[in-house]
């Protein structure tokens, strides 16, 4: 039986799905800009439900269900945007758009099967309606046709897939493992970040350039922007999580934190208790009273010896120390290497030229620092 959520809202405008203002396209030539993309987000909503049907019935359910869950296509939308440095939005470029956009859909699956989450996108995990299996297959289907759809553009778009999807299982398998030895675990982190989600952010808009025949010399500019707002935007996310307004967020402020998944802020924290005292009096509280997936360990303060002893924390307790750590120096560093991030993305499009497309991207950005700040 299919599940029931709600439909995705279709034909969003530029502005709505990469957050900007109406008042950012003040000019005709920024105004003509948006409406080409408008219409080109059309031809890709269209395109990725016609190529995640596989005629099959178990597939066509689970392929779908994430995307008509909704989902703001702000990777399509930045191939569509990049690509008016070239030709526009060309059916090689729509073709490509929905490539990386079903990459990042089998992705979800995937990670949420990992991170064992209980939702997505406003609705139950697929692994939650159909298990883990049909979860980890529905992912595997997905990638394998957004192969497909990079196939059809040619040797150079297999090896930006192959290349990208690479980077996104290494970045999943380091977050997975964790530094190494005597590895620095904030460089880990953020190559985590990078690997995750900016190598995928960073191919999308590399593929407007691409396909659209746009001038070669604005690759690596695309590239470097894309890399680091992706790390711009998880380091937000990880303030965000400690909201204290779930309306806003839809998460439980220190949904991660509990979860037991490192952010910056618990990194960063560990960092400070090295010299601090109430820095390491606040990490060990973390540890023993939020932390609810910390592993037991022999000198862990939840060790077998302790274990049994332990008093469970009452929910003001828990949403207290993550109201310590949201005020936090290592929450305000988390907060302001974000926007060093984001700083350092708008001064990648240097090269670029002026325009729209320079202007939208700056924007864009911004938008991603300013949603907590």
């Amino acid at each position: 039986m299919k599940p029931s959520h709600p439909v995705a809202r279709r034909g969003s405008s530029l502005a709505a799905n990469l957050g900007l203002s109406e008042r950012v396209f003040a000019t005709s030539a920024d105004r003509a800009m948006a409406k080409a993309i408008d219409a080109g987000i059309e031809r890709v909503e269209a395109g990725l439900m016609r190529e995640v049907s596989f005629a099959d019935s178990i597939a066509d359910v689970s392929t779908r269900y994430l995307l008509e869950a909704g989902g703001k296509r702000v990777r399509p939308m930045l191939t569509l945007l990049t690509a008016q440095l070239g030709a526009g939005v060309t059916d090689d470029v729509v073709t490509a758009a929905e490539a990386i956009e079903i990459t990042h859909l089998g992705s979800l699956y995937h990670d949420d099967v990992m991170d064992d989450s209980e939702r997505r996108r406003g609705v139950p995990s697929a692994q939650t309606v159909w298990g883990n299996s049909v979860a980890i297959l529905t992912g595997d289907l997905l990638f394998a046709r957004a192969s497909q759809l990079m196939a059809q553009l040619g040797e150079r778009a297999i090896r930006l897939q192959a290349n990208t999807f690479e980077r996104l299982v290494l970045g999943q398998l380091h977050e997975t493992v964790g530094p190494a030895q005597g590895e620095d675990p904030i460089a880990h982190y953020i190559q985590v970040l990078a690997d995750k989600t900016g190598s995928l952010i960073a191919a999308a808009a590399r593929s407007g350039v691409v396909f659209s025949g746009a001038d070669p010399g604005f690759e690596d500019p695309i590239v470097e922007f894309g890399e680091k707002i992706g790390v711009a935007f998880q380091l937000i996310d990880d303030v965000i999580d400690l909201s204290p307004q779930p309306e806003e967020t839809g998460k439980v402020p220190g949904t991660d934190l509990r979860a037991g998944v490192v952010t910056l802020p618990f990194l960063r924290l560990a960092e400070l208790a090295k010299t601090d005292a109430a820095s390491a009096d606040l990490l060990a509280r973390i540890r023993r009273d939020v932390i609810v997936a910390q592993p037991v360990e022999a000198g862990d303060p939840l060790d077998t010896n302790t274990l049994a002893s332990r008093i469970v924390p009452s929910r003001a307790m828990v949403d207290a120390i993550v109201a310590e750590l949201r005020e936090h120096e290592a929450t305000r560093a988390t907060l302001a290497e974000a926007h060093r991030w984001a700083r350092d993305a708008v001064a990648a499009l240097a090269p670029l030229p002026e325009g729209s497309v320079k202007k939208a991207l700056t924007r864009f950005a911004e938008t991603i620092v300013e949603r907590q700040s």
